[in-house]
């Protein structure tokens, strides 16, 4: 074959061009899929935080101390009246491995202690994992924030109704694009908030 007749040979071009493509067309049509499976590991993990803030108001305080506390015998503050928020400042529980704590947000209106109930804290995390199934405990913050709601002397629970805040942070993505890298990407912090209820019990139907 003369090297004119070579280089007008156009056979096995189309086989060539699409050796080529191939990797792109396969690119574009994984980072697709990777853009779904990001909206829907988002989406779980805003639904695990509604049912574990769901969960957190109608069962056992996290913050222990918190349910048994009286602001008219402990705290000074006169029966029937609304806790303030000098009294209240707020409590925060998490775990960063060494099971769950609890700590004032506000250490100026923090007057009593502040023990977590380790069992309700493992109750709220099993229940955001039947939705995700990947959450740890790492993952999960609970804050309990004053309200305005509730009466010091409450003979039937709790003096304060605080809001209280499920936070699910620290999740990661890992997209099918980057697998080969071994790269994840970060999912947002997902947060949502409900004023407590009973905050008495294990179960919950949300």
């Amino acid at each position: 074959m003369s090297v004119r007749r070579f280089i007008q040979d156009r056979k096995g071009a189309s086989g060539a061009e699409f050796a080529l493509l191939l990797p792109i067309v396969l690119l574009f049509l994984f980072g697709i899929i990777d853009a779904g499976r990001y909206a829907w590991e988002f989406n779980k993990a805003e639904k695990a935080t509604q049912v574990g803030a769901r969960h957190a108001v109608v069962t056992n305080l996290v913050a222990s101390d918190l349910a048994a506390y009286s602001f008219a015998v402990q705290g000074g503050i006169p029966q029937g009246t609304v806790v303030p928020i000098t009294a209240f400042g707020g409590i925060s529980c998490s775990d960063s491995g060494g099971g769950a704590s609890c700590a004032c947000t506000d250490s100026t209106a923090c007057a009593f202690g502040t023990t977590a109930d380790d069992a309700a804290f493992g109750s709220l995390v099993e229940r955001m994992r039947r939705i995700m199934p990947a959450v740890s405990r790492e993952n999960v913050v609970i804050t309990y924030s004053w309200s305005g709601l509730g009466y010091s002397g409450d003979p039937n629970g709790p003096d304060v109704h605080p809001l209280v805040n499920v936070q699910l942070q620290d999740m990661d993505y890992s997209p099918l694009t980057l697998f080969l890298f071994d790269v994840d990407v970060p999912l947002p912090s997902a947060s949502y908030t409900l004023t407590l209820e009973d905050g008495t019990g294990t179960e919950s139907d949300g």
